[in-house]
């Protein structure tokens, strides 16, 4: 019986592993292809606006993730990097913003929180997951988002995307698909 434990524990670990690793969803928007515009009611340190694609292109690359739920431990946790890495961010001219249909009555504390945003960059509402689905980023059988990111070149085309459940991986593949659209 033991040897039966040791072999199947051995299959979870390898089945996690292969689940917990990058993947570029076949489905998802392609580098290359254009990037769909659009108007959401966002948060920015707590206070209200009207986010416009547009207008963020205008002024330089976007990055755009896609977070399944505010206020749950993983999308806490890849806000959270996001906002330590904003510098570098901008440094480099883009404009982060993160999108979820899920706990979107939270987005205004969410936004503000320390923990999580910080201020630091705004969270859109994406009511019934419209712009996630135009962005082929909504999880299977549901009206969430998945956990996906895309790099947006200023002439509105895809630099880099990156679908993974692992929040801590979203900061670093964008920010290098920010410098190699560079």
């Amino acid at each position: 019986m033991n040897a039966f434990k040791t072999a199947l524990l051995g299959t979870v670990l390898a089945l996690t592993a292969a689940c917990t690793q990058s993947v570029q969803a076949e489905d998802t928007l392609q580098p290359g292809d254009r990037a769909p515009l659009f108007e959401a009611p966002a948060w920015l340190a707590g206070e209200a606006f009207q986010f416009d694609m547009a207008a963020a292109l205008s002024e330089g690359p976007v990055v755009l993730y896609f977070f399944p739920a505010a206020n749950t431990p993983g999308c806490n946790l890849e806000a959270a990097l996001f906002s330590q890495s904003i510098e570098r961010f901008t440094g480099l001219g883009a404009t982060v913003i993160g999108v979820t249909a899920g706990n979107t009555d939270q987005l205004q504390e969410f936004s503000a929180d320390g923990a999580t945003c910080a201020g630091r960059f705004a969270v859109a509402a994406d009511t019934g997951a419209r712009i996630a689905a135009d962005y082929r980023a909504v999880s299977e059988g549901s009206e969430y988002s998945s956990r996906t990111s895309y790099a947006i070149r200023q002439d509105g085309t895809i630099a880099a995307v990156h679908s993974d459940r692992n929040p801590s991986r979203h900061v670093q593949a964008m920010l290098e698909g920010l410098e190699e659209a560079e």
